[in-house]
């Protein structure tokens, strides 16, 4: 495995990649508006850490358990760490997107939570898994978003609410049957996403062949070449590619 992760420039990563032999992990913060009172003393950079580390400390002896499951657990345990200084009724509490690789006897495993995407190549033909529930909100207000957060009828990250791990995307495949596998922060899938100069297929080209730092790099230059606010949204973004050599 090998990956690369950069932060928004000047600023803390709030991106965690964790790994072990047969599994990978990525997570990425989301980071709080300005002035937006999230309840919790801490930042999205220390949940995603948290939870990485609460996941890593499962998926390295409990292999037998499905992904869901381990992930509805690290949320719980996480929650424990900090439920007696933070208000985690608070509808802004940090949240993280999840992304999840897992070789288990002959089938890989994957879990997406959110927005950030996993990519396989199956026999020539690249599979991207995203769960893209939040780009169909009917607003992105402050307010919009704060209702849709973890509700039925909106979209579901890592924070709070351990069932959030049983509204992830998730499915297995032959794991003979995949040549390259890749997992990518929102940040790092950009290029295909907000700039359009990739498609999935060149994103996934690039990240093998250039390698996971050159992703970032060039979606650092398409950054820094955007007008200010020419789009919704970031200008820049953490990024983070983590690929799997089978």
């Amino acid at each position: 495995m090998s990956f690369a992760s950069e932060p928004t420039p000047g600023r803390t990563n709030e991106d965690f990649v964790v790994a072990g032999p047969d599994w990978v992990v990525v997570l990425d913060g989301a980071t709080a508006p300005p002035g937006v009172d999230s309840g919790c003393v801490h930042n999205p950079a220390w949940l995603a850490r948290h939870l990485g580390g609460a996941l890593a400390a499962r998926l390295s002896v409990e292999d037998e358990r499905p992904l869901d499951d381990l992930l509805a657990e690290a949320i719980k345990t996480v929650c424990e760490l900090h439920a007696d200084r933070c208000d985690l009724a608070n509808p802004d509490s940090p949240s993280a997107t999840v992304a999840m690789l897992r070789r288990r006897g002959d089938a890989l495993e994957w879990l997406v939570l959110a927005d950030s995407p996993v990519m396989l190549d199956v026999e020539g033909e690249v599979r991207v898994m995203r769960d893209d529930r939040v780009d169909h909100l009917s607003s992105y207000t402050l307010q919009a978003v704060r209702a849709a957060r973890n509700a039925a009828d909106g979209f579901w990250v890592a924070s709070t609410r351990p069932e959030a791990a049983y509204e992830a995307l998730s499915g297995r495949i032959d794991a003979a049957s995949v040549r390259r596998a890749a997992l990518f922060s929102d940040g790092a899938s950009r290029l295909v996403e907000r700039f359009g100069t990739l498609d999935w297929d060149g994103l996934l080209d690039l990240a093998y062949s250039a390698g996971p730092q050159a992703v970032i790099e060039r979606t650092r230059a398409a950054e820094s070449a955007e007008p200010d606010g020419a789009r919704r949204g970031k200008r820049y973004d953490d990024a983070t590619v983590a690929l799997l050599r089978l």
